[in-house]
This record gives C-alpha cells, structure tokens and sequence, in this order.
C-alpha cells in the first residue's frame, strides 16, 4: 500500500471524470500537521483557468472522490485537506514493520551509474578541501543504490599532472632517489611525510626557479612515457599516498568499487585524439592541439580580480586543450580519456562527478567536446555537481590559527576529540571507536544539511551536540530505542516476531505525528534524488526522530499495564529504529548500542 498513490490516483479519476487538465494536480504534505495530512491545492489554478471561484472548484472535487482511507474536508479559500485514517496509519507502518524495505519501493526506471568523488592527489596531503567530495559523492552512491540503480564508484585520483614531476625532482636534488640513477648509491626511505614536505617545497620552487620548473615538466613527460627509472619512482609515490588516503577515507565510510586515476586513462589518449582528428575537430594553436567547443556569440563571465571593479569581465569559452606544444598530456586530455574508458568498460547511463564548483567550466568543457566526438552517445547524462567551501565562524574559508590549509587527518580528529568530550561529559570512559562513530556523523550530517553547491560554516561545537538538528542528536535517539529493546528484553529472535505481529494501533497525536513524519521521511529519498541534494533526507530524518523523542518522553512504554499498548508502542519503537539505520546508511554513518 502506498498512501499517497492512492490518494493521487483517486484525484486523476476525478480530474479524468470532471475533465480537468492533469497539469493542475498537485498533492502535498500538509503545513498544518495537527489538523491534516496531505492537502491539494489544485483549485486556485483550476479556478484562474475556468473563471470562477476555487471554492466551486474545490467542492466539485471533494464530492467526486472515491478514496476510503482518508477523511476529507475543505477550507477556504479553496484546500482540499486529507486525514488519513489511523487504522490506514496502523496497516501502513504494521506492513512497513514486515517489509526488509520499510515499503520503501524502488525506482520504475532504473540506470547504470559511474560516480566519480574523493579526486585526492598522489603526492599531496588530504586536507580540508578534499572532504566534501567524498561525503556527498558517497552518500549519493548508497541512495542510487538504494533505489534500484547499478553504481560503479571512482575515486580518480590526480595522480598524473605537473605534482609527479615536481615532486620526483625535489626527491632527486635532495638525493632520496640517487639508487635509481646510479647503482653505486642508496635510496633514502620515503614516506608520506617526506612527501608533504617535499611537494609543497617544490611547488614553492617552480614559481621562481624556471630551470626546476622546466625540468619538472620533463620529468612530467617521462613518466606518461613510462620511461624509467621515473616511471617506478612513480609507482612508490603513488602506492605511499593512496595506502594513506584509503585510511583516510575509510574514517569516513568512504569505499570505492575503483582505485583508477588519470595514469588510467593514459593508454587511451592516442585513440582519442585521433578520433578527433578524423572528424576534423582539432586545430593547432601555439604547437598545442585544440579543440573549440564554444558555441556562436556565446561569452562567460570570468570572476573579477577586483570586487569594486564596475567593468564585466567576459571571454569567449575557452577550447579544450588535448596536447600541450611539448606532447605531454593534460586535464583535459585524462578526463576525456576517462570518460572514454568507463564508456568501452561499463557503458553507463550516466556519468556524475563530484567537486568543487569552480571546476564547473572545465567539466562543461570536457562534457561538450566529448558529445562533439560522439565519445558520449547522445542519450548518455554527463552531469557535474559542484559544491561550496567549508568557511570558519569568520565566513572565511576553514583555515588553521596560522592561516595555513588544515588537514583533513586534523579535521577527523577535531571532531573526534569534541565527540570524545562530549561522551566524557555524560559519564563514558575513553572510547575512540565510538568517538570517532559520533564524530563522523557529526561531520557528516553538518555538511549533507546544507545543499552542496552552497558554501558553509564549519562549527565543530555546533556539529558535534547531542541536541538540536544534528547527527549525534540522531544517532542519540537510536541509541535510546536500542536501550529500550535491550530493557524490554527483545532479542533478534523476539524483535523479528514483533515486527510480524501487526502489534502496531496508532491511538493519539504522537504516534500519529510519528506515522506522518515516516511517510515524509520515504518520500524524501526521491526528493534527494531529484534535487541531487542529501539535505532534505537530513530534514526529514531530524523531523522523524523529534517527532519520536516526543512520543518517548510522554509515554510510559515499559511500564505500560495494558500489554497490547505496550507491544505497539515497542513495535512503533522498533520501527523508527529501522528508519533511522536505513537512513543514516545513505548518509554513511552509523547508529551505535549506546551513548
């Protein structure tokens, strides 16, 4: 049973009876939740196109519904206003209880779906810049999948740019990788650490010695010829960084189908290249090879280098580079490449990328020169979802006390150590596992709030509270019910059984508020979808366990006399704790026994 299908299917038989256009349906949850339910609007734009009044209109529909599992009713100036049943209610949730899904139905059309997030860098630390992409890019994946999607995930790691270059040439005037040009010497031991201190000091280099500069470049080009030794300096650097970057992500609940990154892609730039040649798409410009994909009279808007600055900046779209005039490969080539291998690999339905919303233009760039190509069939969705900066209380950009970029190992262990604090506070010994559980989710359900491509503040002491609209706040309402269960001596066996039973009869306004605050919660997963946006799941997962939170401190469940009150309301408990588990899965956290 789905309530609001059968709702919306009553209103098209009436709309079909009273031959009204279907354009004009709507149906919605209500905003006055104590009186009703769903309410349909319809009336105001029926009445604009017919000349007359919405409350005609309205009461010619109310008088041809033929639904019997909601009590209807009108208002003026023309709502049609639903409340369903609490016996509708009780079946609801009761069958909800015995479904593995919650009732929770599946997508009628459903895709194959490359996801590409995390994008770390070979060579360079993870900092704070590198945690959005992995927190919306997974939580996306575990909602595809949830609804019935294939999803195949990529991290693509920048692990075939200028950085390898650099950093392979600091490496060798600093004589850590002497072994591999003379057998005579030994190699230093290289470590992540050595790493951090020799890109930044190399990247510091380039700006101001231009033989480095240069030679790095060379070395750039080596490697993408897989010439050695720089080809297995290389791989050591790689394999050093990403073994530190899946700890990092997996802190996280971060896990990719697909370790690939640019260096993937390389064997494929040859074929594509030429297929833009042989369509006639390339064109040289300063020994580079190009390709324009700007479209007649088209112009962007470039940011302003100064703010005050009354004078619009606009350029034509710039072309998409495939060779630079020294033959090396560039960001463009590999993301092309890219897109050309999931195609022959997996042949997706659609392709989704994940970072920061300045790279729009250069994704917009990729995306139209490969549908120019026929790279990208026509009926394929590329699509880029960009998102915001995480700014300190200040609004600025999060940075550290002396302004320097701030990891995100110090970013976990921030939140951690404020999760910790707050554990300590309610009486619990040390527990880093689950400190570190609390503070994800912290971290987690602050960012997925907000919609991604919007900037936002981060505020540890905010994040991290066990009250208000955060995720420790959820994961405490499920380690409650948890404590609940565990008191009423409900063990799997026992808890199987009760959600079998239909034991569930709604018999006042709080469980009534908790039946509709899971409808809403349902619908919010398609809502999220949709809106390529995990922040109405969060609303609606707050609103979920608040309305349970009520429900919990204004009934007597243990001591409850009358045993089929008492099972419904452990049976009602049993399900939000589903809900709440099902839903914190697609935002990767978890709920814990207790805290």
């Amino acid at each position: 049973m789905n309530i609001k299908k059968i709702l919306l299917k009553d209103l098209e038989d009436c709309f079909l009876h009273l031959d009204y256009p279907f354009d004009d349906l709507s149906l919605s949850f209500s905003n006055r939740p104590e009186e009703f339910d769903y309410t349909c609007n319809s009336a105001f734009s029926l009445a604009k196109k017919m000349h007359t009044s919405p409350e005609i209109i309205a009461n010619s529909i109310i008088a041809n519904l033929k639904q019997d599992i909601a009590e209807v009713s009108f208002a003026k100036p023309g709502f049609i206003n639903f409340r369903i049943k609490d016996e509708v209610l009780s079946k609801y949730l009761n069958d909800a209880l015995s479904n593995s899904r919650l009732l929770l139905e599946t997508k009628e059309t459903k895709y194959k779906v490359v996801m590409d997030y995390g994008g770390a860098n070979v060579a360079k630390e993870l900092h704070i810049g590198h945690l959005r992409s992995p927190v919306i890019g997974e939580s996306f994946a575990r909602l595809y999948k949830l609804l019935g999607d294939e999803v195949i995930t990529d991290t693509h790691l920048g692990d075939w740019g200028l950085q390898m270059g650099l950093t392979i040439a600091q490496l060798k005037d600093d004589g850590y990788v002497a072994g591999y040009f003379d057998e005579s010497k030994t190699n230093k031991k290289i470590t992540l650490d050595t790493l951090n201190e020799e890109y930044p000091k190399a990247s510091l280099r380039k700006k101001t010695d231009e033989e480095f500069c240069k030679r790095a470049e060379v070395y750039t080009k080596y490697i993408q010829e897989k010439k050695e030794p720089y080809w297995s300096i290389y791989e050591t650097i790689r394999d050093i960084s990403v073994s530190r970057i899946k700890l990092n992500y997996e802190k996280l609940n971060c896990y990719f189908d697909l370790w690939y990154g640019e260096s993937t892609s390389s064997k494929y730039v040859d074929e594509v290249v030429k297929i833009f040649k042989d369509k006639g798409l390339i064109r040289e410009h300063e020994g580079a090879l190009v390709v324009d994909v700007a479209r007649e009279g088209e112009n962007i808007p470039i940011e302003k280098k100064n703010p005050d600055d009354p004078q619009l900046y606009k350029n034509p779209m710039p072309p998409v580079y495939l060779k630079k005039s020294n033959g090396a490969d560039v960001y463009d080539t590999t993301d092309i490449a890219t897109i050309y291998q999931r195609n022959l690999d997996f042949n997706p339905d659609k392709i989704i990328y994940f970072t920061d919303k300045r790279q729009f233009l250069h994704f917009e760039r990729c995306f139209r020169a490969v549908k120019m190509a026929g790279i990208s069939p026509e009926n394929q969705d590329l699509v880029f979802v960009g998102f915001g900066t995480i700014n300190g209380t200040d609004g600025k950009p999060f940075k550290t006390r002396s302004g320097d970029t701030i990891k995100l190992e110090d970013i976990i262990n921030l939140i951690t150590t404020s999760a910790q604090k707050k554990l300590t506070e309610n009486g619990f010994d040390e527990n880093p596992e689950l400190a570190l559980k609390i503070g994800v989710a912290a971290l987690k359900f602050g960012d997925l709030s907000n919609y991604p491509n919007k900037d936002y503040v981060f505020d540890i002491d905010k994040f991290a509270s066990f009250e208000g609209k955060t995720g420790p706040y959820i994961q405490y309402t499920g380690a409650r019910i948890n404590s609940l269960l565990k008191k009423a001596e409900l063990d799997k066996t026992k808890l199987e059984f009760l959600d079998s039973m239909n034991f569930i009869n709604i018999s006042d306004q709080n469980q009534r508020n908790i039946a509709i605050n899971f409808l809403k919660l349902q619908e919010s997963y398609y809502s999220c979808y949709k809106e390529s946006s995990l922040s109405p799941l969060c609303q609606a997962i707050y609103d979920f366990a608040s309305s349970y939170s009520k429900f919990y401190n204004d009934t007597r469940i243990l001591t409850e006399g009358d045993d089929n009150k008492k099972n419904s309301y452990l049976a009602i408990s049993h399900l939000v704790l589903r809900a709440l588990i099902q839903a914190t899965d697609v935002l990767a956290f978890e709920i814990p026994e207790r805290m």
